[in-house]
């Protein structure tokens, strides 16, 4: 999943999203100077992921793109995939989208400290053009695909995935939505098991 979904399926524990929205920066298990809770958030994010990997649902959205993205097919799906999660917002929380993710950024800026360098390198592009809010529309997600792309040298043509998403936008869509509900259980079940848990 991308960045909207793991802040979401952090359960409104800052300490928990600090650490869900960081993992993707922290190799192995290097984070044993990380505040405790902030440990378990990367965990979280690492189960979620296991997760995703592993379930039927993605694979068949994968599978509708991987003859055009072979091996990026996993991450336009994980893109895909925020977008529906932005766009049906109000299915999932009672907190505006606009007001759910400047709470975020106000988050990190107050993390600011604890950081990876990737992400303080990251975030005042992603603050400025306010990605993840973007995340709800077409031209947003477009804009993600091609800077995907940029960052890949060209050589994934994830640039031309949004016309795949509109093709196939019902399917994707009802993938989405039968898989969101099942990670949802599997989040809150490993978040309440690792917050039980004392040890980091």
């Amino acid at each position: 999943m991308n960045f909207l979904a793991h802040i979401f399926l952090s359960f409104n524990d800052k300490e928990i999203t600090i650490g869900n929205f960081i993992a993707d920066s922290i190799r192995a298990n290097k984070f044993d100077h990380l505040p405790n809770k902030v440990q378990k958030g990367i965990k979280l994010h690492r189960h979620i992921d296991t997760y995703t990997d592993s379930h039927p649902i993605p694979k068949i959205s994968s599978k509708r793109l991987h003859a055009n993205y072979s091996h990026y097919s996993r991450v336009i799906v994980d893109i895909y995939y925020d977008h529906f999660l932005a766009k049906n917002w109000s299915t999932y929380s009672d907190i505006p989208l606009d007001v759910f993710v400047d709470n975020f950024y106000d988050l990190l800026e107050d993390n600011y400290e604890i950081l990876p360098i990737g992400v303080k390198k990251m975030m005042p592009y992603m603050i400025t053009d306010n990605w993840i809010f973007n995340y709800s529309k077409m031209d947003g997600i477009a804009r993600v695909l091609n800077g995907m792309n940029r960052r890949t040298n060209n050589k994934s043509k994830m640039n031309f995935a949004i016309i795949d998403l509109e093709e196939h936008y019902d399917a994707f869509e009802a993938e989405f939505t039968e898989f969101f509900e099942e990670l949802i259980t599997f989040s809150k079940q490993k978040y309440t098991s690792l917050i039980n848990n004392k040890k980091p």
